[in-house]
């Protein structure tokens, strides 16, 4: 099946909206994998039948594209982070994912009109801690389940050097709900999966007496794990842990085809407190950006307003 086919397959939108979707989606990914920002299967993956492997290779054009817009060149290498970008003496490398909606309710994949559906919040949560895990393995390396060897990553090849910056770009779309028309990025506590997953804030809690009945306070809770349905714990503080201090931030994402119709789509910015090579404020196009003020014993969350691509 030719690329064209297989969009025209993929956005079968009637009307003008649609012909430009086709044509703009085609048009993007033809110039993408004519500019050597592509791996070889590209194309192969862009006319993928399975729904997961086109948005994860579809993540990577729509994100090269709005680097692209911010005026930032990219390169891209056989073996590596998915794009490098030099920039006022630094190398900043950007690792993009689309995690898969496995382990997500049913009704809310699916979601039947007139159906009452909650938010899935720990398991989308757990989806993000495990893109963020998956990438800093290929950061740092890992060990291999099966006989216990180390598998080298980027730091041991030395592709991703001392000095440089490393960001995971975590597009969400495939973790929707209401059969993936809402655009969402923010988790129980009203603060971004992206911040859940890293920074260890909780859903809003008031503490009572049990005695007397009073609130005494409310705030958000510290919550440095998330229990899986296995009763194994994942860690959601990954950015107070220096072992995780090569990671400079996560660029988190919600983005589709209606980007090409220069329609915003959602996008913030996580920075990690303990960052060896910090990514500088307002580099990357985001509508916010996260930020943890480590104080002698606490830290304080600090959202600031982002820039998008013009």
């Amino acid at each position: 099946m030719s690329l064209e086919a297989a969009i025209a397959r993929r956005f079968p939108v009637p009307g003008q909206a649609g012909d430009a979707i086709r044509e703009r989606t085609l048009r993007l990914c033809r110039d993408h994998i004519a500019s050597g920002l592509a791996d070889r299967n590209c194309e192969q993956r862009l006319c993928s039948e399975e729904h997961t492997v086109y948005w994860q290779q579809f993540s990577e054009v729509l994100l090269a594209y709005q680097l692209q817009a911010c005026g930032l060149k990219l390169s891209h290498a056989a073996e590596g982070p998915d794009f490098l970008v030099e920039h006022g003496g630094k190398r900043i490398w950007i690792e993009v994912i689309t995690p898969e909606p496995k382990g997500l309710p049913d009704a809310w994949i699916n979601h039947s009109i007139g159906n009452v559906v909650s938010l899935p919040h720990e398991e989308l949560l757990l989806r993000w801690t495990a893109a963020l895990k998956e990438k800093a393995e290929k950061l740092l390396g890992s060990v291999d389940r099966r006989n216990g060897d180390r598998v080298p990553g980027y730091r041991d090849k030395g592709i991703v050097r001392e000095g440089d910056v490393y960001v995971v770009a975590v597009n969400g779309r495939l973790l929707r709900g209401f059969g993936g028309v809402i655009p969402e990025l923010n988790g129980i506590s009203q603060y971004p999966f992206a911040v859940e997953a890293t920074l260890a804030i909780g859903p809003l809690q008031i503490r009572i007496d049990r005695t007397t009945l009073e609130e005494l306070g409310s705030g958000h809770q510290h919550r440095t794990r998330v229990r899986k349905l296995s009763g194994a714990e994942v860690p959601a503080d990954t950015f107070l842990d220096p072992t995780f201090s090569p990671i400079s931030a996560i660029w988190a994402v919600d983005v589709d085809e209606i980007l090409l119709l220069e329609e915003p789509r959602p996008m913030v910015v996580a920075h990690n407190p303990l960052a060896t090579t910090p990514l500088l404020p307002k580099f990357l196009p985001a509508q916010s950006e996260y930020f943890a003020d480590v104080h002698a014993d606490y830290y304080e969350i600090r959202r600031e307003d982002g820039v998008l691509a013009k």
